[in-house]
């Protein structure tokens, strides 16, 4: 699905990423996990060639992304609410996604519906734009254009974050749901390593840009390693 090539990023004389070669495959949830500063984000964008690279390469399914935009009809995203088009209310905005993918509104409005509990009634119908919701509204709102045209590969920078528990607890369940149904690919950074543990069988650890461990998340058994190298306390 994903291969990343001697990709090598830096800010100044700052190093933000350096992989020699990582591999993820169709059907794998990944989580990134990583201090502030590891590169999590910074690796995301130039998934998604937001940012150019200094060196390397990413293709997904072959597709190198900087070369091609093929890959984005499979690829849904949300990094932060600079996604977001703000101008919109929550109704206009997935229309015009929608449209985006060669949907209908009646196929928009379908698509909303596995969401409805998420929403929990305070996205839709409110009249209002977006940039007047809070900011886990704003949170919502990107993952589900996100996840609108039921993409192949799903990424996702801190979809927990502004989330009160039980809406993250639905996100959960959504993501373990659509990676099961759809054998998508997802990856997720997360700060939260309790939900990251939950819902990722597959765990990589960033630190100065490097993935220093690719960890087996089998029955939570990444648990401990994950900790201890946080030093979390229980």
């Amino acid at each position: 699905m994903i291969n990343i090539d001697q990709l090598k990023k830096n800010f100044g004389s700052k190093v933000a990423i350096e992989i020699e070669h990582y591999e993820i495959n169709q059907g794998d949830m990944l989580g990134l996990v990583g201090n502030n500063g590891a590169g999590k984000t910074t690796l995301f964008r130039l998934m998604l060639d937001l940012l150019k690279t200094d060196k390397g390469k990413v293709t997904i399914n072959g597709i190198e992304v900087s070369q091609s935009e093929d890959w984005k009809s499979f690829t849904g995203a949300f990094i932060d609410d600079g996604f977001l088009i703000d101008y919109l209310t929550p109704e206009e905005y997935f229309y015009f996604i929608g449209k985006m993918y060669g949907l209908s509104k009646e196929e928009v409005n379908q698509r909303l519906l596995p969401f409805e509990r998420l929403m929990n009634g305070e996205v839709l119908g409110q009249k209002k734009f977006i940039r007047n919701y809070s900011a886990g509204n704003k949170q919502k709102i990107g993952i589900i254009s996100a996840m609108l045209h039921h993409p192949q590969l799903l990424i996702l920078d801190e979809p927990f974050n502004f989330l009160d528990p039980s809406s993250q607890s639905v996100i959960k369940h959504l993501l373990k749901k659509y990676n099961e149904e759809q054998q998508a690919t997802i990856i997720i950074s997360s700060h939260n390593l309790d939900h990251t543990i939950d819902i990722c069988p597959r765990i990589a650890l960033l630190e100065s840009g490097i993935i220093i461990k690719d960890l087996i998340n089998e029955n939570n058994s990444a648990e401990k390693e994950l900790k201890d190298y946080f030093n979390v306390e229980e």
